[in-house]
């Protein structure tokens, strides 16, 4: 009886925990192995400011996932891009993303989530159909990781890596590929119920090594290198829509050659889940 009664105490906790707003909860500038269920479908606006050196930049874009299933969904990102270089400002349609993120084990315990998933990301050509050449990076680039989430009621712990496969345009220059590391803590400072506001504090730690470009095969000196960021952030929810923001902050950079390092990197992205 005593079993029984376990058992059940543990499918009502796992029921419980995938309906409450946490489990919709990712990292701010890292990945996560959240998906939607299946036919869910998330509309999102996200705002981005990079500063590095005189160059500024800000985006915004539309983001649209839909759930394939209860571990399988796609999405496609659409920028609209303000470059400042200077004197010099450029503005217009980005290249279009195309996405899909893939969750193969997923284990629910009383009050915790865990799950991994793969994530692909394809970034395409398509601004320089649009005649901003600042904006035209000329290839299609490749995004290829992997996400770990330890999500419960109070702490929250993701781990995630990517490697981005950069292609080589029609002269011959070619951006240095990259690698992503991201180490992400949450904590939910106060329990809450289904229809209640939910708030979690995040801190991330990202990093980021890209290897030296080359320009017809002849490697560029002022290229390359890592740089690491501490991020602050906050994810409020409440039922089907999401709030989620944050500041990356550097705090270690060992760049080749002479290159303006980032002064700071901001995002915040609104959610809606129908």
């Amino acid at each position: 009886m005593k079993n029984t009664m376990w058992k059940w105490l543990c499918a009502l906790g796992a029921w419980g925990l995938s309906g409450t707003p946490a489990m919709a909860h990712d990292p701010i500038f890292g990945i996560g192995p959240h998906v939607l269920y299946k036919g869910g479908v998330e509309t999102a606006l996200a705002l981005d400011a990079d500063k590095a050196g005189d160059e500024k930049q800000q985006a915004a874009v539309l983001e649209l996932t839909y759930g394939l299933s209860g571990d399988w969904a796609a999405g496609v990102d659409l920028p609209y891009v303000v470059k400042d270089q200077g004197a010099n400002t450029n503005r217009g349609a980005g290249d279009l993303g195309l996405f899909t993120k893939y969750r193969f084990w997923r284990a629910d315990s009383l009050g915790l989530q865990q799950s991994a998933a793969v994530h692909l990301k394809l970034l395409t050509d398509t601004a320089s159909d649009r005649g901003v050449p600042s904006l035209d990076k000329g290839t299609t680039d490749a995004v290829l990781g992997l996400s770990y989430g330890y999500e419960g009621r109070k702490w929250y712990r993701w781990v995630s890596a990517r490697y981005r496969a950069n292609g080589k345009n029609k002269a011959g220059f070619q951006r240095g590929d990259k690698i992503l590391l991201d180490l992400v803590g949450g904590i939910r400072p106060r329990q809450t119920k289904y229809l209640e506001a939910d708030t979690v504090w995040l801190l991330e730690l990202n990093g980021e090594y890209a290897r030296q470009a080359r320009q017809g095969g002849v490697r560029l000196s002022n290229s390359g290198g890592t740089e690491w960021f501490v991020s602050p952030g906050i994810f409020w929810t409440k039922r089907n829509f999401a709030i989620k923001a944050g500041v990356q902050i550097p705090v270690f950079h060992d760049l080749n050659g002479t290159q303006a390092e980032s002064d700071y990197r901001a995002h915040a992205t609104f959610e809606w889940h129908l």
